[in-house]
């Protein structure tokens, strides 16, 4: 099977999720960590029987990563498929519209496809190794910017933070030091939307501190296939297991290092 043949299949396949999510009746508000947990596997449960069942069949010998775990260490070896139904479920369950599918096939720790469908906007995402990255069937490039004082960035955490109480440490230091420099920083929903979205050049640049592969992989693959710089807040080029991670247009590259390097 080509990498295009991979990416249609994955793209019928997250559509197909999307729509489920859409058409998925809104669960009642949850007070409750463990009520919000419940809402978010019954709504997660039809999508990834189908993800399993289409997934699977494409690569019958590929593990499955746990997408929640930040922390989880993913295989140097193999293939594993990084799925993650709603991502960006914290949103999809308050009703806020931020929210994607997010696929990815990762191949001896690297990923070679990945599909991100964002359904009430209507956009997909799409990217394989050394074949460039779309939106809509459309390719994609970084933002041009050169001056920092224009750029509009965000930034994330990885799930449940305080398992990596230096990363919530690092993430507060660093906010701080970037505003002062910078038109605007927002969280803007799933993180690996957010990689895309700077990907495609709507975002100038992301930054982020903690191990969160699962998350970061997918839109790791459209980032490097459209050409915008993705490495550690230290300027180290970025793999799985890396605590920091970075990405945004070449122009912008030396001036965030130098905030985020001096963060305190």
């Amino acid at each position: 099977m080509t990498y295009q043949d991979l990416l249609t299949a994955m793209t019928d396949t997250a559509h197909e999720v999307g729509e489920l999510l859409l058409a998925a009746p809104r669960p009642a508000p949850a007070v409750t960590f463990d009520e919000l947990a419940a809402a978010f596997a019954a709504v997660e449960a039809p999508g990834d029987a189908v993800v399993r069942r289409r997934l699977g069949a494409l690569r019958p010998g590929a593990a499955w990563a746990e997408e929640l775990d930040s922390l989880a260490a993913l295989p140097s070896d193999g293939e594993v498929w990084i799925v993650d139904i709603v991502d960006g479920a914290v949103q999809f369950l308050q009703g806020l519209p931020q929210f994607c599918v997010s696929l990815a096939l990762v191949s001896d720790g690297e990923p070679v496809a990945a599909v991100l469908h964002a359904p009430l906007l209507k956009e997909t995402y799409t990217a394989a190794r050394g074949q460039g990255a779309a939106r809509n069937g459309l390719p994609v490039s970084p933002s041009v910017k050169t001056d920092l004082a224009a750029a509009v960035l965000a930034t994330s955490q990885p799930p449940f933070v305080a398992r990596q109480p230096q990363a919530a440490e690092q993430a507060g230091r660093s906010l701080s030091a970037v505003l002062p420099h910078v038109a605007a920083v927002r969280n803007l929903g799933p993180t690996s939307w957010q990689i895309a979205d700077t990907a495609a050049g709507r975002l100038d640049g992301f930054w982020q501190f903690g191990r969160d592969d699962t998350n970061l992989l997918p839109g790791v693959l459209v980032a490097r296939e459209a050409g915008a710089v993705v490495i550690t807040a230290d300027g180290g080029p970025w793999r799985a297991g890396s605590d920091s991670f970075l990405v945004a247009g070449e122009p912008l590259r030396k001036s965030l290092l130098g905030v985020l390097t001096e963060r305190g």
